[in-house]
């Protein structure tokens, strides 16, 4: 079998083919009810917000919203989220905390938004803040990376009890491009940069950093967008299963261990 290397893993990845948060939603929940707005200022169709079931149980469901043609990407920016993305995120998180319901997040975006304006309105505290609510938050969450999951744009909606990566999923600092660039000023060597990174599922598994990878059908889940979110429903409600147990502040308290012990 063809090594995969870690830059072919970034495109496949990168993929407008592989499926999008309407399909895991279409495939995997019923009874969705899609939620908008941060209450402060303006609806960011980049993070995806709905209540809806999994296998008969209300859960929360939060997820980067990416597009699948240009006028697709436009409308959802890239799948880059503003703060107030983040602030929806965080209004949906809370009110799962209240009603007890397990908050399940799907982790695909080059990053949150760079621009002036997402700049000016708070976008590295809205990130800060979710990290924080997230850190303490008294219900369980879960966590799959499904495409590319980059810096603190992908991390504000994945500190988890439980998260998983698809198998040609990465997950990483910043873009392999943008890595190149800062430490060698050459965007070119993006190819190295993915392998300086260690940012595929088998390398962060290897660390310690997430809890497991869901295996793809050959040549990405694209391929059988069926069968992969089959394996998707079925690392979901295992993890649902073994973790429902737990009391809110147990759940808490796990996952705040969980992250302070990366990097010991």
């Amino acid at each position: 079998m063809k090594h995969i290397t870690a830059y072919e893993r970034v495109l496949i990845a990168r993929d407008a083919k592989r499926p999008g948060i309407d399909e895991y939603m279409e495939e995997l929940f019923t009874d969705v009810i899609e939620l908008k707005g941060d209450r402060l200022g303006k609806e960011d169709p980049a993070i995806y917000g709905a209540i809806a079931r999994f296998n008969g149980k209300p859960v929360t469901v939060i997820a980067h919203h990416k597009g699948k043609n240009l006028d697709e990407n436009l409308k959802y920016n890239f799948g880059m989220p503003e703060p107030e993305g983040y602030r929806k995120a965080a209004r949906l998180m809370k009110q799962a905390e209240r009603f007890g319901r397990p908050v399940i997040t799907f982790i695909d975006t080059p990053g949150a938004y760079p621009g002036l304006e997402a700049e000016s309105n708070g976008q590295s505290v809205a990130i800060a803040e979710n990290l924080k609510i997230m850190s303490a938050l008294k219900t369980l969450v879960i966590a799959i990376v499904t495409g590319e999951g980059n810096s603190g744009g992908a991390l504000a909606i994945g500190v988890a009890n439980s998260v998983w990566m698809l198998e040609n999923a990465v997950y990483s600092i910043l873009s392999p491009e943008g890595f190149a660039s800062i430490l060698w000023k050459d965007a070119n060597r993006k190819k190295e940069a993915c392998d300086r990174m260690k940012m595929t599922a088998s390398d962060l598994f290897e660390y310690g950093l997430i809890d497991g990878v869901i295996k793809e059908p050959k040549g990405g889940i694209q391929q059988d967008k069926l069968l992969g979110m089959e394996k998707v429903r079925e690392v979901i409600a295992h993890e649902i299963e073994r973790l429902g147990s737990y009391s809110g502040e147990e759940l808490a308290q796990m996952r705040y261990e969980k992250f302070r012990r990366m990097g010991a």
